[in-house]
């Protein structure tokens, strides 16, 4: 099957273009780094050519809420747009599990946009909501990091492996349209900080972390909010199993 990924020199997209090729199918990579511009739209048609399926596993730069809607929301429009010109049959959407119940965060905003624009649009579509990956923490150290310390929100997760999220999502294309999915997590919770800690220790980087609700997230996202929904689908890839692979 010919399939495009959106996103595809992203951390997942690139990952479910490579489990796609390895399971077979011919993969188109649509980034703007490759030539294509989502949000205007230039050379998505022809990288479009032929393809039945679509993965959407964009991310946007770091804008204000406002400005990542717009962008989130011009690039899935035109997405979906070239994809009906194209013939496209299935359009699955990589999502957050529980963002609904957070407001004020720009990211999650856009991505609201993004799955009431496919949840409206004119493909037969799939809805994944992922919970936050195992390399979460350590990206958030980046977000905060200054003079030797960092902001963490003490957020209670249940990560998800990214490799474990790509062979979903390239289980999930080739396959019917779904609507929204249950929710993917990984096999167990864990405290925000905690990962912190202990990814920073395997990459050998000493940093001061200090729990606050001051930073990107707020109390607004204390106890389960962000854990996944009832009838989740559990990836077998603990954050141990994880860090293992980490090791350097």
């Amino acid at each position: 099957m010919r399939i495009a990924v959106a996103g595809a020199t992203g951390n997942i997209g690139a990952r479910t273009a490579a489990a796609l090729e390895r399971d077979g199918h011919e993969v188109v990579r649509i980034s703007r780094a490759l030539g294509v511009d989502l949000v205007t739209g230039e050379g998505l048609d022809a990288a479009l050519a032929g393809v039945a399926a679509v993965v959407d596993a964009i991310s946007p730069p770091v804008l204000d809420r406002d400005e990542t809607v717009a962008y989130l929301g011009a690039a899935t429009r035109n997405l979906l747009a070239a994809g009906e010109r194209a013939g496209v049959r299935h359009h699955v959407l990589l999502s957050i599990a529980g963002m609904d119940r957070i407001a004020g965060n720009a990211h999650y905003a856009g991505k609201c946009e993004q799955e009431r624009l496919v949840a409206a649009g004119p493909l037969p579509w799939t809805i994944v909501p992922a919970t936050q990956f195992h390399d979460f923490a350590e990206m958030v150290v980046g977000w905060t990091e200054h003079d030797g310390a960092a902001l963490v929100p003490p957020l209670l997760l249940q990560p998800i492996a990214p490799d474990d999220v790509a062979a979903i999502l390239a289980e999930l294309v080739v396959g019917g349209a779904r609507g929204r999915h249950p929710d993917i997590a990984g096999p167990e919770a864990q405290d925000l900080v905690d990962m912190a800690r202990r990814t920073l220790a395997v990459r050998g980087r000493t940093v001061k972390l200090r729990p606050t609700w001051d930073g990107p997230f707020g109390p607004a996202a204390a106890g389960n909010v962000l854990l996944p929904g009832e009838g989740a689908r559990i990836a077998p890839t603990t954050f141990d199993e994880w860090l293992a692979q980490q090791q350097v």
